[in-house]
């Protein structure tokens, strides 16, 4: 296949060009380095089955005929998003709809990167698909939640009224190589701070939990439900949870680290508890993640290292 991937430079989208790369199909991958970075696609600079455009989706293109469409551009770390607000609303909103447009005009299947922020602060736990949320609309978090809840309506749309064939993934905590040091996030935080001998920084009392998903499994899941017949939200995460609390402890082990934790409050909004129900995933797809959290954290070490020496 002729494929598009936007936000090829970005952490997922690297990822997922490299898997699709690699099962021979050919990739135009576009991404505006918002947040993304050409160091995530340096390795795929002599590889002719791979193109790449500095381009932001917002603006209508035409890449040609391509026979399938992964939506992967957003800003997705919390600092990113904060910074970037009103971009982060407009990839969702303009840039999904562009990217849609293609989809349509060239009869090419359509996948969108949605997210367990659409539960936002859940009341159903673990998160079931049909489980419409606890979002705050106009919340410091809210230019990503809703950006990403606005963009399934209209991957919806465009599946009913336009007929495309339309996938939606619904992402829970990815962690692994190439995931920004500074993305704000659990593992990265963890990890840097850890390995540069700084405390840990926990949000709140670190009771609150999440599901973490190591990035090899994500892109399986992904590519699978790219594949089926299912056109309605799919989770695709780890369901063994964590706390916070032991999430630094697995990585104060995994870095052989003796840093201290030091407790910060909550962030507005911050959602207490992140489990995925899998049961569709496992039903439809017959996925189910791999890598353990420990696997995980020994598999993304020697990146972090690196990250980490490069800021001594």
């Amino acid at each position: 296949m002729h494929v598009l991937v936007t936000g090829a430079a970005g952490f997922l989208g690297s990822h997922l060009t490299d898997r699709l790369l690699g099962e021979g199909h050919t990739v135009l991958g576009v991404d505006n380095l918002s947040t993304g970075s050409m160091e995530n696609i340096a390795h795929l600079a002599g590889e002719s089955r791979f193109r790449f455009e500095q381009r932001d989706i917002c603006k209508p293109f035409d890449p040609g005929p391509v026979d399938y469409v992964f939506n992967m551009a957003s800003p997705a770390s919390p600092p990113e998003y904060l910074r970037l607000a009103i971009e982060t609303l407009r990839v969702g909103s303009a840039g999904t709809e562009n990217t849609l447009e293609i989809a349509a005009k060239y009869g090419a299947g359509h996948l969108h990167a949605s997210t367990s922020e659409c539960y936002g602060d859940p009341l159903q736990h673990p998160q079931t698909e049909d489980y419409w949320g606890n979002v705050n609309p106009v919340g410091p978090r809210s230019v990503y939640d809703e950006a990403k809840r606005y963009a399934e309506a209209l991957v919806m749309a465009y599946h009913r009224s336009r007929k495309v064939n339309t996938h939606l993934v619904r992402i829970f905590n990815t962690y692994g190589p190439r995931l920004h040091p500074s993305d704000g996030r659990v593992i990265s935080n963890f990890m840097m701070q850890a390995l540069l001998g700084k405390p840990l920084t926990v949000y709140g009392s670190g009771d609150q939990t999440r599901s973490f998903c190591y990035v090899s499994d994500l892109i399986e899941g992904i590519l699978r439900l790219s594949r089926s017949n299912e056109h309605m939200p799919v989770n695709i995460g780890n369901p063994d949870e964590f706390t916070i609390l032991e999430c630094a402890q697995a990585v104060l082990k995994a870095t052989g680290s003796s840093s201290e934790l030091r407790f910060e409050p909550l962030p507005e909004d911050d959602p207490t508890r992140r489990r995925p129900d899998i049961t569709r995933a496992r039903t439809l797809l017959g996925w189910e993640p791999r890598v353990a959290l420990k696997e995980g954290l020994a598999l993304s070490l020697e990146f972090f290292k690196t990250k980490a020496a490069a800021t001594v």
